[in-house]
């Protein structure tokens, strides 16, 4: 068991606007995205898949007198930031669009999904070979990272450089030779990343590091594995792909993160350092307090919280309201409100056992009246089919992409039921989880394998384009 430091809970940069601005930034670059995305909800018919049918792009072009151009780039941001979720040919509102007017933690949630599928957005060139653009969508990170620790504009020559010792850095860290029989694995260098930064705050101080040094020596080349004119071209690439999702303004030889993209980056750079918050006072909270209060607590002192929440509400009253925020957006909060409905037990079963029928609780209460019902909770995931086994590993996925470390969800592939990647992506792609892209991109992003990351980028886009 992992004993965990506690620290204040972090403050963005200052200059950072307050959450309800933000959020209005965010609103006004999804603008045509909702205006889709509710036309969607309400019209008959609006397409089977994306692009929309070219039946219903002419519909909602007269409609919101917008281009087909238009209607069809804030269809797809509307897919990518969960407005719109696609359950076989039926396109129907997502959960945030629902919440779009009264939530700004929805919205700002939506927006960030958008953020991290800036590659999805805009396409990169067609005559570049996939492996140097699945390098660049990799160095970025680093691009962003120094971005915001400038906090304000950075040269071209500046991030061009950074891009370049990235990727000669992931080139380098890929370049293994394969072992055969009777050779063993060659002593690690000493800067291979398990060593470069074994803990969070390491991690972060490397980026800052490297940030850092960068930004005294924009006059040096990009690294020699590839073309200096490629790189450029991938960066260019990649700075508009940003701006198109709201991340960053471009001016004249010179980038500069908007305040949504300095906040976006501040967050994921802060998440993996976050301790645990105290879980005092979290019996006066709603049930989705409650449960993010008890997040990184271990499965005792979580169980302690949880009975004296349940103990201050009726009982029926506190299942409803688990039940109703295990039916919202994020996967993280409907595993924690079965956890805490296990805690209920028995009279809990009727409800439970009420949403059988919904699909994204399916999976988890299957696995509640299993456990219930006397199996071994090793032995619980028998009761599930392949298709639901496989619908909630993209479901833990997504709550790991939105909560937790990359390293996480890379192991999370090993807890898959189809044994192959291949095979995993071929299920995953046809279960119809409505954040299947999400969590590919996020995977794609954290994988260390370029084949791999190339397959899972690859199956994202299949699923995002509707392709097969």
């Amino acid at each position: 068991m992992t004993t965990r430091r506690t620290r204040p809970a972090p403050r963005p940069p200052e200059g950072t606007p307050p959450r309800a601005e933000l959020a209005r930034q965010a609103r006004a670059v999804l603008a045509d995205a909702v205006r889709i995305a509710h036309w969607a909800a309400g019209a008959p018919g609006p397409g089977t898949a994306a692009p929309l049918a070219a039946h219903a792009l002419e519909r909602a072009a007269t409609a919101l007198e917008l281009s087909p151009a238009q209607v069809r780039a804030g269809w797809d941001r509307a897919r990518l930031a969960g407005l719109i979720e696609l359950h076989g040919d039926t396109a129907r509102p997502g959960w945030r669009l629902r919440a779009w007017d009264r939530d700004d933690s929805a919205v700002l949630r939506g927006w960030v999904a958008l953020f991290d599928a800036w590659s999805l957005v805009h396409a990169a060139p067609a005559d570049i070979e996939a492996g140097a653009v699945a390098e660049a969508v990799e160095a970025v990170p680093q691009v962003l990272s120094l971005l915001q620790l400038s906090a304000g504009p950075v040269t071209v020559p500046a991030l061009l450089d950074l891009l370049g010792q990235r990727v000669a850095e992931l080139q380098e860290e890929r370049c293994e030779v394969p072992l055969g029989p009777g050779r063993s694995a060659p002593a690690a260098p000493a800067d291979t990343p398990a060593d470069r930064a074994d803990t969070p705050a390491d991690r972060a101080d490397t980026v800052a590091e490297r940030a850092d040094t960068v930004a005294g020596r924009s006059g040096t080349t990009a690294g020699p594995a590839r073309s200096a004119d490629l790189n450029a071209l991938l960066l260019d690439w990649a700075l508009e792909g940003l701006a198109a999702v709201g991340a960053l303004t471009l001016g004249k030889g010179h980038a500069t993160l908007t305040p949504l993209g300095n906040w976006a980056v501040w967050v994921k750079l802060e998440q993996i350092c976050v301790a645990a918050q105290s879980p005092a006072g979290n019996i006066e909270q709603s049930a989705a307090d409650m449960l993010l209060g008890c997040a990184r607590l271990t499965p005792g002192p979580a169980r302690d919280e949880y009975r004296a929440w349940l103990a201050a509400r009726t009982v029926g009253s506190a299942v409803a309201e688990l039940l109703a925020v295990a039916r919202g957006q994020d996967a993280l909060l409907r595993g924690l409100a079965f956890e805490a409905l296990r805690v209920v037990g028995a009279p809990a079963e009727p409800e439970v056992r009420a949403v059988l029928a919904e699909p994204s609780l399916r999976p988890y209460a299957l696995l509640w009246l299993a456990e219930y019902e006397g199996n071994d909770p090793d032995d619980a995931q028998d009761v599930l089919s392949r298709e639901e086994a496989t619908w909630l590993w993209v479901d833990t996925a997504a709550a790991v992409a939105d909560h937790g470390e990359t390293g996480l969800l890379v192991r999370h592939l090993d807890s898959a039921v189809q044994g192959t990647v291949p095979a995993l992506l071929d299920e995953v792609r046809a279960v119809g989880h409505p954040r299947t892209v999400q969590v590919l991109v996020a995977l794609a992003a954290a994988h260390p394998d370029p084949a791999l990351a190339k397959a899972v980028r690859r199956a994202a886009f299949q699923v995002h384009t509707g392709g097969a």
